[in-house]
């Protein structure tokens, strides 16, 4: 008995010594749930996972609605002004093709030449033929005299001067034939060498040395991309304050340019034009081809625009940084146009919102970078990180900020 009463004591103990641990786990899980949220404030919907410190630092900029002239995008081609295929009315093999893909032409260079023997025996034969309606003229013409002296003189009848003018006037008809045949040939045989018909760079190599050319098949493409045109629809309540000269912005891929309006003409319905604009591309700096959209001025609209600097793209995603009572998060946003050095923000935030504004890459910040013109500022701007700054600007219709 005396065993028994030494055993349980220490079973007690070794009893409790196993519930504290689950008794502390218990008040530990416990304590968790009963978190509220002001303590532990949920993320929103918005935020795409934790933002690190060092993409925090910058300047807040306080959103504020802004007065900007209002535009319509109308969506086109930046196509090269001019483009040439070149093609042949000849069948014959291809002897040399003097210029590869890329290459820069200038006006009348020789780019392609084609088998010219068949001309050659046309030419000969058709040389021939000329000749021989020479011949053939200058002896009618001699009938004709003989036989207009002997009818002058009653010697010869009627019907005999009648015929030695007929015969004149085919042997004439003859000439103009063989001639006219001589210079089709002629034309013709230019096609059988291919030349640049403007400076520009050959896009396109279609047939190589000993190929087969057949009329009409396209050989050469050269395109001169120094001005291009964007051709986009637009309806007639935006297109009939445009007029031709006038500068207007445009977006080319993406990138931002100034484009002249070329002309306005009807697009087949009776609510749409086509609106014609040219962009100067001397230094190649668009791509030919690219996507473009012209921005038409149309009446003021009261928005929401940022710096393009407080943009944070991933893939097709455009974002910018907020503050929400020193907690920052990744919001997605959807944009529209851009003026200059800002854009239209045209969903995903509001008047009162705070977006952080990261620093300028060459050492400024958005407090010290020259200000816009007709830009205002509400609050004042120092350079420390968390500043406010309201962003409430008024764009004026030359594409400034």
């Amino acid at each position: 008995m005396s065993n028994l009463h030494s055993f349980f004591p220490r079973f007690h103990e070794s009893t409790r010594a196993l519930a504290m641990p689950v008794v502390l786990m218990t008040a530990l899980i416990a304590a968790g749930c009963s978190g509220n949220d002001e303590s532990h404030p949920r993320e929103s919907a918005r935020v795409d996972g934790p933002v690190a410190m060092s993409d925090t630092a910058g300047v807040l900029l306080t959103i504020t609605d802004t007065t900007f002239s209002g535009s319509f995008g109308a969506a086109g081609v930046a196509a090269p002004l001019e483009e040439a295929t070149l093609s042949t009315t000849l069948m014959g093999t291809v002897t040399d093709v003097l210029v590869h893909e890329g290459d820069r032409v200038h006006t009348g260079q020789v780019l392609l030449r084609i088998d010219a023997g068949e001309l050659a025996a046309r030419a000969q034969r058709l040389s021939a033929s000329v000749a021989d309606a020479d011949a053939m003229h200058r002896d009618a013409e001699v009938q004709a005299r003989r036989f207009a002296a002997l009818y002058a003189d009653s010697a010869a009848t009627r019907a005999q001067y009648e015929a030695a003018q007929t015969g004149l006037a085919r042997a004439e008809a003859g000439v103009r034939a063989a001639r006219a045949a001589a210079a089709e040939l002629d034309a013709a045989s230019r096609y059988s060498t291919l030349r640049a018909p403007f400076d520009g760079v050959v896009i396109r190599r279609a047939i190589d040395r000993g190929g087969m050319a057949t009329p009409g098949a396209p050989l050469l493409t050269v395109q001169n991309a120094t001005t291009l045109r964007i051709s986009a629809a637009a309806p007639i309540t935006v297109t009939r304050r445009l007029h031709r000269g006038q500068r207007v912005d445009v977006i080319i891929g993406d990138v931002s340019a100034t484009a002249t309006i070329e002309g306005v003409v009807p697009a087949g319905s009776s609510n749409l034009f086509t609106v014609n604009a040219l962009v100067q591309n001397r230094d190649a700096h668009y791509a030919a081809g690219s996507s473009a959209t012209i921005l038409l001025p149309t009446d003021s609209v009261r928005g929401i625009m940022i710096p393009v600097r407080a943009l944070l793209r991933d893939g097709d995603l455009v974002g910018v940084l907020v503050d929400r009572g020193g907690m920052r998060e990744r919001r997605w946003i959807r944009v529209g146009g851009t003026f200059g050095d800002r854009v239209e923000v045209t969903s995903g935030l509001h008047a009162g919102d705070r977006v952080v504004m990261p620093h300028d890459p060459t050492g400024r910040t958005a407090a010290s970078a020259k200000a816009p013109a007709n830009t205002s500022a509400n609050a004042p701007v120092n350079a420390d990180t968390g500043a406010d700054t309201d962003v409430n600007t008024k764009h004026n219709p030359n594409g400034g900020v």
